[in-house]
């Protein structure tokens, strides 16, 4: 009797063959992106992104007012104003533009101070991971309370997680955003930052909730009958036998919803906050490399998101290991 189950070097063998078609897939794609490039005649110029990302730009000293300048035998830089005022001391510069004894004028650069700062893009990118961070958190807490109302069996507090859910995923979330900032952020006096954390926020916890519930409802209702029946009340049933199997449970479309959370930020942009998306646009009308700066403005929110589904399947792992 023969068995169809593969021997150990046939299954090595059919992975190295599945790892190869993956790659020449990728290589034709790839391949296909290089030729699009080319059919439309585009100069591709990367080089242009590094000052948006990190500048590395010196900074200018410049000239108080008018007067001589001074560069003593131990280096040190300083301006002699005409008009009898205090002379300009320059303690720190690494490139000096004058010699001893130039004259100087008000607003002329005398030296230079080499320092980098990060760009426009890399700033863009802190406040997209600022803002999708501090809505993830708010996002939880009120998808789980709202999760638990859902399930509740006082009628009050069902009735308010149905409204808040149904009105919440039955309206854009671009809508939302103008009503937090212009209208609720108006009579709270909101800055643009904690608008957009309440929005995001508010959006993705009534998807949450959904996905909270499902999962909790998805135990067997035996589970909680058996907490009982060892003395456990209903919060203690909760919080020991049931979360800890929902949320196992729930994790996978909870990332998912969590990823999708941090797309949505980009949508932030229409009440004046530089994140990655609107610093991406501000930076095509400088470089004037569109492509350039897309492709990278992709290749961040896909390291975010990428990093975050990464740490979810070791959460998740971790967590079937304990059970």
């Amino acid at each position: 009797m023969t068995s169809n189950t593969p021997t150990p070097n046939r299954w090595h063998q059919n992975r190295w063959i599945g790892h190869g078609l993956y790659l020449l897939i990728m290589a034709v794609l790839i391949g296909g992106i290089y030729m699009s490039g080319q059919r439309i005649n585009y100069s591709w110029h990367w080089e242009r992104l590094y000052p948006f990302i990190i500048d590395t730009t010196p900074v200018d000293i410049l000239a108080d007012a008018d007067g001589t300048a001074v560069l003593s035998a131990t280096g040190e830089l300083s301006i002699v104003p005409d008009n009898g005022d205090e002379p300009q001391l320059v303690p720190h510069y690494d490139t000096a533009l004058v010699m001893d004894g130039d004259l100087v004028f008000q607003g002329n650069t005398v030296a230079q101070l080499e320092h980098w700062r990060f760009g426009p893009i890399a700033e863009g990118l802190w406040v997209t991971i600022k803002i999708s961070v501090v809505s993830l958190v708010f996002a939880i807490v009120l998808g789980v309370v709202f999760g638990l109302m859902r399930i509740s069996e006082v009628v009050v507090l069902r009735d308010l997680a149905i409204t808040y859910i149904e009105l919440i995923r039955g309206t854009p979330l671009l809508v939302q955003i103008f009503i937090v900032y212009f209208f609720i952020g108006t009579v709270f006096q909101l800055d643009q930052f904690t608008a957009a954390v309440a929005a995001l926020a508010i959006f993705t916890g009534a998807y949450v909730a959904e996905i909270v519930r499902a999962g909790i409802q998805s135990i067997p209702v035996g589970q909680m009958e058996a907490a009982r029946s060892l003395g456990m009340n209903y919060v203690q049933a909760m919080y020991y036998v049931i979360m800890p199997q929902a949320i196992q449970r729930t994790l996978p479309p909870l990332a998912g919803q969590f990823i999708n959370l941090i797309k949505d930020s980009s949508l932030v942009s229409v009440i004046s906050i530089t994140d990655l998306s609107k610093a991406g646009r501000e930076v095509i009308s400088g470089s004037f490399a569109p492509f350039e700066v897309w492709f990278t403005v992709a290749l961040l929110y896909l390291l975010i998101t990428g990093l975050l589904s990464l740490l979810t399947q070791r959460l998740e792992k971790r967590m079937a290991a304990n059970v």
